[in-house]
């Protein structure tokens, strides 16, 4: 008995329609890169493990998906475990392949370098709801420039792209700068990784969770305590003004005189200002500073971001970066500072679907199907197709005589909105009759007519 075929599970196969709507989503995010001034790349799919490893942090690197070695090298390995049975892994971002490639491309490169990539990476986690083993991310960086006008020029990208996609999105900001300056300040600088990444969960296990994890990790009463208070201090994001939670921890980092947080402190103000100043926040895209944000990624170093839909129930990231001032000094280039956004498109996807986001009508489909009555019927109508190609408008015939029954039901299924009938009497009379398959109204055209009926917009938009 043949075995029933099946994917992976957190993989997913993507039909015409699912296609359509993807493109829609990737051409729009690059447009927009393009339009700021980013440039294209591509990076393999696998890197050498130790590219990767070490990167991410130890729930990062529990998540790679590793390669086995193969060949002799894996009969050496198995007889000898301490070689490891790994040596290339699926690249889980593209920002740490993009690092790489800075490194090993660095003297053919202008700096500032702008990029942007739009490819799949994997992830060995739990496949769940908005949540995928295999996913594309569509990332822009700037590297080897400190200024932090890049971090407010990646605001104004966000907020625009998700403007033009018609979806309300708030974009929660925060520098890890001040996480560094809140370890200190409870006096947990010296587990300071472990603090941020336990924070990072604040989203999914509340603040109770967040203090069960410091008692679970064996933090001190006293961490425990001071971070509880901070937690209560805060004001809620939806009823804060956009400067009384910031006033109340600048003057906590000032009192105690942690520099790195008064540091990430000023490095926010300069982001906020320059935005409000410049592009207030519109419609579609409001940005808030989110003083719990941590965002669990070990390399960055300054202003963190992360989107979330305003609508919809996934909750979870559709989009986020931040600041990373070495990430090449890993690979050798020391002192190359960058900041970069990754836009989950998979998410997007979703969060477009549910809420009816997605436009009636997308570019790629079929726009006219003539319908076939048969060989001489067909030749002639293989000239028309040309004309109406040509043209900029996606058309197609359907292959073999069939029933018009079974033509329609083909434009239908297909989401073809016009049929183009072309028997014996309209080849006798030069006309040929165009179905609109939504209203079922039928309109008779001489055939140098039929160009012109769907007009230049139509045309050259489809």
């Amino acid at each position: 008995m043949a075995t029933k075929p099946s994917i992976p599970k957190g993989t997913r196969d993507f039909g015409p329609q699912e296609m359509l709507r993807r493109k829609y989503i990737f051409s729009t995010i690059e447009r927009v890169f393009q339009k700021y001034g980013f440039l294209p790349l591509e990076t393999p799919a696998m890197e050498h493990l130790e590219t990767l490893t070490g990167k991410y942090g130890e729930e990062g690197d529990r998540l790679i998906f590793k390669v086995l070695k193969r060949g002799a090298e894996l009969e050496r390995a198995l007889e000898d475990r301490s070689k490891g049975l790994a040596d290339e892994a699926l690249r889980y971002d593209l920002t740490v392949p993009f690092a790489r490639y800075v490194v090993q491309h660095q003297n053919e490169l202008s700096f500032p370098f702008k990029r942007y990539q739009i490819q799949p990476v994997w992830r060995a986690d739990r496949p769940q709801k908005g949540r995928y083993r295999e996913f594309v991310q569509c990332d822009a960086d700037v590297i080897g420039s400190t200024s932090l006008l890049s971090e407010v020029d990646l605001i104004f990208l966000l907020s625009e792209v998700f403007e033009t996609l018609s979806l309300p999105v708030t974009i929660y900001i925060n520098n890890r700068k001040v996480l560094v300056g809140l370890a200190e300040l409870f006096g947990v600088k010296d587990r300071m990784v472990e603090f941020i990444t336990i924070m990072d969960k604040k989203d999914k296990i509340g603040v109770s969770g967040v203090l069960d994890e410091m008692r679970s990790a064996s933090f001190s009463q006293a961490a425990i305590v001071r971070l509880k208070d901070f937690y209560e201090r805060l004001i809620p994001l939806e009823d804060q003004k956009s400067s009384e939670n910031h006033g109340m921890i600048l003057s906590m980092f000032v009192e105690a005189n942690i520099e790195t947080g008064i540091l990430g402190m000023n490095e926010l103000s300069f982001v906020f200002n320059r935005a409000n100043r410049h592009e207030a926040p519109g419609l579609w895209a409001r940005w808030v500073h989110d003083m719990t944000l941590a965002r669990g990624l070990d390399y960055y170093t300054g202003a963190i971001f992360e989107v979330k839909a305003n609508e919809g129930t996934l909750r979870s990231s559709i989009s986020g970066g931040g600041r990373y001032d070495d990430l090449t000094g890993v690979f050798g280039l020391k002192g190359m500072s960058g900041v970069g956004i990754s836009f989950g498109a998979d998410r997007i996807y979703d969060v477009l679907l549910e809420t009816n986001k997605f436009p009636a009508e997308l570019g790629g489909s079929t726009r006219l199907l003539f319908a076939n009555f048969g060989e001489a019927e067909a030749l002639h109508c293989l000239k028309l197709l040309r004309a109406v190609r040509d043209a900029g408008i996606a058309a197609e015939l359907y292959p073999d005589k069939a029933k018009m029954a079974k033509q329609f039901k083909y434009a239908d299924d297909k989401g073809i909105p016009y049929v183009a009938i072309l028997g014996e009497n309209e080849l006798k009379q030069g006309l040929i009759t165009v179905k609109d398959m939504k209203s079922g109204e039928q309109k008779a055209v001489r055939q140098e007519e039929l160009v012109g009926l769907f007009g230049t917009t139509d045309a050259t938009s489809k």
